[in-house]
């Protein structure tokens, strides 16, 4: 009941002050059928004041704004458009009503007069009984100003379309249900220059604002939207007329802050800019509101290039055709008219419908302002104007005249227009915003004179799409982006730590091995990759472990694959040609039946090589070291055997007559190797049972693979099958020192030597690459090393031989070895 009283007292109040005051002016009033509203800034106050008294404000006291003529000529230009179509509204007219509206909180009167019927206003009118002056109005410029009066306007569901307030508190329908804008709201823009902010990888900036709620909406949107983004607001400041705008840059400087978001009205950019003059900033990246980034005086303004980058947002520029020639018609008109009568002059002065100083602007001041919210202002009139089509259920010829025209008519079809409109589609959401398109503009103040060019753009309609063309931004050429960070992106495989309040502000730490940094999800952690995967150090994620083994198709296996076959077969051929020549000379004296035995153990040696390649099974596991473990050793034994028998004939046989004789009789080389044999077999057995020797999955050698291989069996019986091969071999070799004097046709000395000695070097070698190298060529080795144990015997036992039988067969005789022994037997006696 108190509000409706106070409401009653403005009322009455404006009525009796204003509405009584004829007020004419052929640029602020135009006679129609339909009359719209508009509020315009043609001045502007630079300083309010504190309201000692209820008084409305007189506008033409105050700053001429040349921006805001020259959106009250916009309007006047699109009703004027309107009304020659004879399309759009045929055989109806559109009038408007104007006002000068310069103040927050003090220009009640004209927007008083634009919802009154007939002078006086009834807040509790039904809206079908209610018929106010205008149909719908645009403006005012400014959240502030629009904020104060739209509760005014939407009470009567007076469409308010409005072409410069950006608040995203006027999106609410449920306090401003009859507001429509034509420009983007905060939500937008913000959105736009976090975009921005992305694209260059900048997180460190500061936001400076006006002390108005639309700069407040603006920082408490920019504040919501960073979250999640990685964007920091290093420094916030509200600029007002009494803050040291030098400590403001000191700060900013001292936080290493270079990107800066001037979120404010001109004014305030321009003391800011101008404040970074003065004070010599250098190299910083200004983003600039929509409100000052088309201004036309700074870029002029001495200086401004050293400060850094301005980049700016804006609508997108769209022309208006005809404008230019409307203004130097309307300048023309304007200059001929004069205003002696001081009485009227007064009248029109006190309704904020009269401009002293306009007449002083030539057509070029108004054509080169600031072209921002031209477009805006053209599209709210053609909006309410393609309404009231929609309403009146005009077609190509005429528009209905017997239906009566409500605001709240206009309001419902607004929500639902979706025209062409100089190239652009004019369509509104459920919160009355339009679909975006905005430029992202770059300053030029580094020539004279300067200018402005559009680098990017951001449109919402279909979808949202952002995009700037680097190619055009002052850092293309061969310098770097300017660096606005807390901290250096850590390099893959470091995670950040805190070090503080902002998540912008860390330190790398160092994952360990085989752990990861997910920076999308969490940039704090390193995650362990999982047993079947690796991380390389280079990308985000764990990449899997391959399976390998050794293929049958690879190159190495190929060839030793190769190696061993020719091995084998030229195993079979020695055993041929020892069973061609077996009763001669030479093959007794190299061990008789034994060689056969010998030639057989090692195609058997031989064969387990072919074991170690393809996927490993349960079978290939043991028998890949099974057979050479086994029938190697038996060969060895054999060898072993075979020194000491020409040992005990040509020595011990002369020294210990009786041994020599037990040995022959019970054939004591026989016996010796059966007996090792049957040891050594049951060895190998429990090396293949016991141990189970079976396939083994290593996740651990290799970080990058997995690899499917077996395992090494129990260490003692393993060792125990080494140890034996090893003292086989040493035997060998002692028993082949003391035959070296010897018949060279018994003597076997040097062949036996060889061969052990190969085969000893062989095995050290693989075993130090076993220790030193992790890779799958180890099984590689492995089988390498058993071909090349069965070559040293072949080639330094069996070739010599086998050269003797083919190609010195006179040596090959009875004869030749009797001679050997009766030479030794002499050689003996003198000695």
């Amino acid at each position: 009941m108190f509000l409706s009283h106070i409401y009653t007292f403005l009322v009455t109040f404006t009525h009796c002050v204003f509405f009584k005051v004829s007020c004419s002016s052929s640029e602020f009033s135009l006679d129609g059928d339909y009359l719209l509203g508009g509020l315009f800034p043609v001045h502007d106050i630079q300083h309010a004041t504190p309201l000692l008294s209820p008084e409305a404000n007189e506008c033409f006291r105050h700053t001429l704004s040349k921006s805001g003529y020259q959106m009250l000529q916009v309007m006047r230009f699109a009703v004027e458009e309107i009304n020659n179509s004879t399309t759009l509204l045929p055989n109806v007219s559109l009038g408007y009503e104007i006002f000068d509206h310069c103040s927050d909180t003090k220009n009640f009167p004209s927007v008083f007069s634009l919802i009154s019927q007939n002078g006086s206003i009834k807040p509790q009118e039904k809206l079908n009984s209610h018929h106010p002056k205008v149909i719908a109005l645009t403006g005012p410029y400014g959240s502030t100003r629009t904020i104060t009066i739209a509760p005014l306007v939407t009470m009567d569901l007076i469409p308010l379309v409005n072409y410069g307030a950006t608040s995203y508190t006027l999106s609410d329908k449920l306090h401003y249900p009859s507001y429509i804008r034509t420009i983007p709201s905060n939500k937008d823009l913000i959105q736009m220059m976090i975009h921005i902010i992305q694209w260059f990888g900048w997180n460190w900036v500061a936001f400076l604002r006006d002390p108005d709620s639309n700069s407040e909406d603006g920082l408490q949107l920019f504040n919501s939207y960073i979250k999640n983004t990685g964007i920091c607001l290093a420094y916030q400041e509200v600029l007002s007329q009494r803050v040291n705008y030098s400590l403001t840059l000191q700060k900013i400087n001292r936080l290493n802050i270079n990107v800066v978001v001037v979120f404010t009205g001109s004014q305030y950019a321009k003391n800011i800019i101008k404040a970074a003059i003065a004070n010599n900033i250098r190299n910083k990246v200004w983003i600039a509101s929509e409100t000052w980034s088309m201004n036309q005086q700074l870029p002029k303004e001495p200086g401004v290039e050293k400060i850094g980058t301005i980049v700016g947002i804006t609508e997108r520029f769209l022309s208006l055709p005809g404008f230019h020639e409307f203004i130097y018609k309307a300048k023309g008109t304007s200059e001929m008219n004069t205003h002696d009568d001081a009485e009227s002059e007064i009248q029109m002065k006190t309704c904020n419908q009269y401009c002293d100083n306009c007449s002083m602007l030539t057509a070029e001041d108004i054509i080169n302002e600031d072209p921002t919210f031209s477009f805006a202002i053209y599209s709210a009139i053609y909006t309410i104007a393609h309404a009231l089509h929609k309403v009146l259920q005009c077609d190509i010829n005429e528009c209905s005249t017997n239906i009566s025209v409500k605001p709240y008519m206009l309001l419902g079809e607004m929500k639902k227009l979706d025209f062409p409109l100089n190239g652009r589609q004019v369509k509104y959401d459920v919160n009355g915003d339009p679909a975006v398109s905005c430029a992202v503009v770059l300053w030029h103040t580094e020539t004279n004179p300067p200018w402005i060019q559009m680098v990017g753009t951001y449109k919402t309609h279909p979808e949202i799409t952002f995009t700037i063309n680097n190619s055009l931004m002052p850092w293309r050429n061969n310098t770097a982006v300017p660096f606005s960070n807390c901290s250096v992106e850590c390099k893959e495989g470091f995670s950040r730590e805190r070090v503080r309040y902002h998540d912008c502000c860390f330190l790398c730490k160092k994952c360990q091995q085989n752990n990861y940094v997910n920076y999308s999800r969490d940039p704090y952690s390193c995650v362990s990759c999982e047993e079947r995967e690796w991380f390389d150090g280079t990308s985000m994620t764990c990449k899997p472990r391959p399976v390998v083994y050794l293929q049958f198709t690879e190159i190495s296996s190929v060839a030793i694959i190769f190696c061993n076959a020719c091995l084998i077969t030229f195993l079979f051929a020695m055993l041929f040609i020892f069973a061609f020549n077996h009763n001669t000379p030479v093959v007794r004296s190299a061990g008789g039946n034994m060689c056969f035995l010998m030639l057989v153990c090692l195609i058997m040696s031989s064969l387990g090589v072919f074991f170690f390649f393809g996927e490993p099974t349960a079978v290939k596991c043991p028998l890949r070291n099974f057979l050479f473990g086994f029938f190697y050793a038996v060969c060895l034994s054999c060898l072993a055997v075979r020194a000491f028998q020409i040992v005990c004939v040509f020595k011990m046989a002369a020294d210990y007559p009786n041994v020599h004789r037990v040995w022959v009789k019970y054939n004591g080389q026989w016996v010796s190797v059966v007996s090792f044999s049957v040891f050594h077999f049951i060895v190998c057995v429990l090396f293949m049972t016991v141990t189970q020797v079976k396939p083994f999955i290593d996740f651990v050698s290799f970080k990058d693979i997995i690899f499917f291989t077996c395992e090494r069996g129990h260490v003692i019986i393993t060792g125990t099958i080494m140890f034996v091969n090893i003292f086989l071999g040493s035997v060998c070799i002692g028993f082949a020192y003391v035959a070296r004097d010897l018949p060279k046709n018994y003597n076997e000395s040097k062949s036996i030597t060889f061969s052990i000695v190969f085969f000893i070097v062989i095995w050290i070698f693989y075993f130090t690459v076993n220790v030193l190298i992790r890779s799958k060529s180890v099984v590689l080795f492995n089988a390498l090393a058993q071909i090349a144990s069965v070559y040293a015997i072949f080639i330094c036992y069996f070739i010599p031989k086998s050269y003797i039988m083919l190609f010195q067969p006179e040596k090959n005789t009875a004869a030749y070895f009797q001679t050997s022994i009766q030479t030794y037997t002499q050689t003996i006696s003198r000695g």
